[in-house]
Formats: structure tokens, sequence, C-alpha cells
């Protein structure tokens, strides 16, 4: 099974019924006058948030929907019925993108919600609608409109309060392994997580946030190298990033080098999620000779100048971990406290909508060069479209 974050649909609102031409005729009842039943609306299309599904795999290979249409009215003064809305379920955390305008249509972020995509066609009238005074016996009736139809464009981003950041095998996944239940791959060579992983953190018994694990980033990953930039988007919605180093990378290679070179990933996918508030966690220092721990972590904060907040831990040992989460929560609860505030919540909505828009616009970018690049190397013309959007899935193997 493919984990599936993205995937293009059409939608089709049903049509309204249109109106019926109709008299009424019985026995004694001459000239009984019009009784033409106005037609049926169409039904709507909607997306609704199911808390139950943590992928679009099945938009990809289903891709156009459509609601069912009213049906028309009859004599009797009878109404055509109401075309039945469609309801599709989605996972939480789903953007919806109109394709031809590019406007965001909304943001599914409770389970539950709703939002309309397609509003449905409204009924047409029958001739009993268009009689007067003046007009006894009217023949005239209107059609059902057409239903709404739209091209869009679904987008997944997990709801995390906290996104981890860092090189394959920084220790991310031990890392959300010690401070939550969930349980992530854990092993000894790059890209063990192919997918985000989500974690709750229990502080308290009502004190909790969330924390999502995405792919490492390699060098180049803002040119399409690597799994990372693929799950960049993911940390839109985090409130706090926290950047993981290994403090002895098994290259020998420089921590501050390693962890520079993220930071300039980052910026290059979004300038706007780089300015977003990072914590730097300097991470298996467990495997550092006790007389130069300190003074090999000062020196890659030193490097980096660092101006926020630095942490030493051992995610393997969970040391440092659990006051780590208990400073995490604080911080988290005063953003959210301060969120209560319209102003600032507005402005919040605007800087993840900021993030969100370069993201795609560098996956786009990234997506048009790999085009060009198969075209050129089949000799193809640049109306030729054959790039498959598959190449960007995961495999995924669940195991029971």
């Amino acid at each position: 099974m493919k984990f599936v974050d993205e995937a293009p649909i059409y939608v089709e609102a049903g049509k309204g019924g249109n109106g019926c031409l109709s008299f009424r005729r019985e026995k004694f009842i001459a000239k009984g006058g019009p009784d033409g039943g106005d037609g049926g609306d169409g039904g709507s299309v909607y997306l609704v948030a199911d808390e139950n599904l943590n992928t679009l795999i099945d938009y990809r290979y289903q891709p156009r929907y459509r609601a069912e249409s009213g049906s028309n009215g009859m004599g009797k003064d009878c109404t055509g019925k109401k075309g039945e809305d469609l309801f599709l379920p989605v996972p939480v955390g789903t953007t919806v993108l109109d394709m031809d305008t590019e406007e965001t249509l909304g943001d599914l972020t409770e389970a539950g919600q709703k939002l309309k995509v397609a509003q449905g066609g409204f009924h047409g009238l029958g001739n009993t609608r268009f009689k007067s005074s003046t007009n006894r016996a009217p023949r005239k009736t209107s059609n059902g409109s057409e239903g709404e139809k739209r091209q869009l464009k679904l987008e997944m981003k997990v709801l995390a309060d906290v996104g981890l950041l860092g090189l394959p095998n920084a220790g991310k996944s031990s890392f959300i392994r010690a401070i939550s239940s969930a349980k992530p791959k854990v092993a000894d060579y790059p890209f063990t997580t192919l997918v985000p992983n989500l974690g709750v953190v229990s502080v308290q018994k009502h004190r909790s946030f969330v924390v999502a694990d995405i792919p490492g980033l390699i060098e180049g990953a803002s040119e399409g190298a690597g799994l990372g930039i693929r799950f960049l988007k993911h940390l839109t919605r985090c409130r706090v990033l926290l950047h993981i180093v290994d403090m002895l990378p098994p290259d020998g290679s420089d921590p501050a080098e390693q962890a520079q070179m993220i930071i300039e990933e980052l910026e290059e996918f979004s300038p706007t999620l780089a300015g977003r508030e990072r914590w730097l966690l300097l991470n298996k220092i467990d495997l550092l000779p006790p007389g130069e721990a300190e003074a090999r972590c000062q020196a890659v904060v030193d490097a980096l100048e660092w101006e926020g907040p630095v942490y030493t831990i051992s995610a393997l040992n969970r040391d440092g971990t659990e006051p780590l989460c208990g400073k995490i929560m604080t911080h988290l609860e005063d953003i959210w406290a301060a969120e209560e505030d319209p102003e600032i919540r507005a402005r919040e909505l605007a800087l993840q909508d900021q993030m969100a828009q370069e993201g795609r616009d560098r996956i786009e970018e990234l997506r048009d060069r790999h085009r060009a690049a198969r075209k050129a190397a089949k000799g193809e013309h640049d109306d030729d479209d054959d790039f498959d959007d598959d190449d960007y899935d995961v495999e995924v193997e669940y195991v029971r």
C-alpha cells in the first residue's frame, strides 16, 4: 500500500431537475389549470474529514466523482426528488485547492468537519409557477441549472505541534520512540523512515502534544535528492521545529557542517518555514568521551551561531528527554493561549498558507525539471507530457 499525500480529483455536482408542463385533466372539471411541479435540486459534493484515514490513495485510482441529479417535476403539482449529496471522506489535515483558480478552498483540520466543494444545480420551475391573473394557462417552464464542476487537488498534511528535522540516522525515530508510544522502525542504515510518523507525548494526564517525524534530509534535497523534501510540507502546521544533530556521525564528518547543510536545504525549500522557531537538539552525547562532550557541543553551537534554545540528549538512553518534553509542553501552551486572540490566529494561518505555497512552488519546479529531463532523454517534444506522479510515492508494507 502506498502513502499518498497528494491527489488530483474531478468533482461534479448533480444537475437540477426540469420543471414540468402539465394541466389538470379530470372528469367534470374543464380547464383545470396548470399543475406542473418543480424539479428537484441536484446533489452537492462535500469533503468530510475522517480520523480513520491516513492516506489519499483511494483518490489516486478513482479520481472522478459525480453527485446525483435531481428528478424532473411531474403533474399534479408533484415536485421532483432532490439528488443525494455526495460525501467523500478524506484524512484529517487535508487542504483543498482549486486547480483552475489556484484558490485554497479550505482546510479540514477536525474530525467530522465538512467542506462543500461543488454546489448542486437549482431546480427548474413548473408551469404552475407562471400562472397569473392575465395568464391562466401558462405553457412556460424552466430547466434546472447545471451542477458546479471543479478540478481539485487534495493535499494531506499531518497535524502535529512539533516537527523533527535532521539527517538520516540522526536519531529522529529513536527520539520519537523515547518520548511517545509510537514505534517507528529504527535501524543503522539511512532512510529507515520512509513516511511521516506521529507520536503523542503525554507530559501529564491532561497535557499532551503531537510530534511528527519525517524522512531525513540530505545534501541536495532542495534539488530533489532523497525523500525529505517530499514531506517537508507536513511541517508547515508545526509550531516548533526540533533540529536533531548527530554528535558522532559514523562517517566522521563535522556535526556543525551537517547541521548547516540542513538549514540551507530548508531555506531553499521555504524561507518562511526556515524562519520558524527551531530548537537545537544535540543527540548521542552518551557516545562522546565525558571530558569532551561539553566542549564539542559548545563548538557546534558557536559554529552555527545558534541563538535559539539548545539541549543535549541521548534519545537511545532517554537522557534529557523528559525535562525537554516538559519545556516544550509549557512553550506550546503559551503559544496556544496567545492564539486565542483572533488577530494572532489569523496571522498564524496566513503564515501557514505562505509556507504551504512556497513548498508547492518548489515541488512543482522540481517536477517540471524532472519532466523536462525525461523528455530530453527520450527526445520528445515539450507538449508530450508523460510525467507520472506515482514517481513521488513511496511503497509501504504494513505488517500486522
